[in-house]
């Protein structure tokens, strides 16, 4: 025996149109397939809701409904109403009114009806990838960039009509952009092939962008890249994207910098490190050496008395500028490297070897504590 619809809605005879609505919409939040995935038990709930939904909510079959019950709407029903064949055939099927019961559902799922489209198109952000060197990401440089992209048509200003007439409403959508199918329980929103989901239609199409308002081509264009810069940052450059489309909005053009690797210099943040080669006597006694800078000049690096391999000295403010800072830089961090001489004479060696006696135990505090170190190792 079939459900009654009213029961099914959870409404009585007496309600109104607003009621049996409001009762539907409830039913159809909380079983449609969409928010429940392969629950046969809600899917058969939300196609009965539907179907009772279908019946009550038109005058002439609810008052058939009342009158004569399920059979108002059997296909050969002897004392059925005429006029009402195959109502009850299934959720979905028999829909009168295919906009009506999208708009049921359009609030619970997808937020309202959406508004027609317009014809523009707006620009699409491009991308630009750009190398330079250390030092010019230092200084700050100015950089000359050459590529394509889509333009504004001269030819059409932009408009895509070669007489420059305004477009005309998509006849096939109506202006939506878009068209809706209904495919068995559901009603599918598909881009309009007409159209192409712009909305309008160019009935007389630029002969140079066919259509478009737009094309590509080469573009030059000065950048303006901030000293103290680092790797990977990004410069936004407003409105030199992708051209929009019969009046649409341009795009934005993003250069993104990458900074080569450098022979000596080596950036952390906003210090530089550099490793240099010391003389032996050189640490062991003391002195001062010329060392390359950022700057691409030189700076006097003082070596104290007994600086060993791997020691590292620091030079204030001999760093990166620090972008946007007003001038404030960060620090150079040198790192040293005792050369030990070769091709010794004899005399040098000779020299060496007095030296080597000479020199105390306690002179070398790393190496007598290694050694003390490898002896209780070895016993126990």
């Amino acid at each position: 025996m079939s459900k009654d619809y009213y029961n099914i809605l959870g409404v009585s005879k007496s309600s109104n149109d607003g009621e049996i609505k409001k009762a539907y919409r409830k039913l159809a939040m909380k079983y449609h397939p969409d928010k429940n995935p392969g629950d046969k038990q809600a899917e058969t709930k939300f196609k009965e809701a539907t179907t009772a939904y279908e019946v009550l909510k038109d005058p002439q079959k609810k008052a058939a409904y009342d009158q004569y019950g399920h059979d108002a709407f059997e296909r050969n029903g002897g004392n059925s109403a005429s006029g009402f064949g195959g109502m009850g055939g299934g959720a979905g099927g028999g829909f009168s009114n295919f906009d009506d019961i999208f708009s049921d559902f359009s609030d619970l799922f997808g937020g309202g009806r959406k508004s027609k489209r317009r014809a523009e198109v707006e620009g699409s952000d491009i991308r630009y990838n750009i190398a330079i060197d250390i030092f010019e990401a230092f200084n700050g440089v100015e950089k000359n960039i050459k590529f394509k992209v889509a333009s504004s048509c001269e030819k059409c200003h932009g408009t895509g009509s070669k007489s420059g007439k305004a477009a005309q409403t998509c006849g096939t959508c109506g202006g939506a952009g878009k068209v809706r199918v209904q495919q068995g329980l559901f009603i599918v929103e598909r881009t309009c092939h007409t159209c192409h989901g712009t909305g309008q239609i160019i009935t007389d199409p630029c002969d140079q962008c066919h259509g478009q308002g737009r094309y590509e081509k080469n573009k030059n264009l000065s950048v303006k890249i901030p000293a103290g810069i680092n790797d990977g940052n990004r410069i936004r450059i407003s409105g030199e994207g992708e051209a929009g489309a019969r009046g649409g909005r341009d795009g934005d053009l993003y250069v993104f910098v990458s900074i080569r690797d450098h022979e000596f210099f080596i950036r952390e943040n906003n210090d530089i490190h550099i490793e240099i080669p010391i003389k032996m006597t050189t640490a062991a006694l003391g002195g001062s050496v010329e060392i390359p800078t950022i700057e691409n000049s030189k700076a006097k690096l003082t070596i104290p008395a007994g600086s060993q391999t791997n020691h590292k000295l620091r030079l204030k403010n001999k760093g990166m500028v620090i972008m946007n800072s007003g001038g404030r830089r960060g620090d150079m961090f040198v790192k040293l490297f005792v050369e030990t001489p070769i091709k010794l004479n004899d005399e040098q060696q000779e020299l060496i070897e007095k030296l080597d006696q000479s020199i105390a135990e306690n002179s070398n505090p790393q190496l007598q504590k290694f050694f003390n170190k490898f002896k209780k190792f070895f016993n126990g």
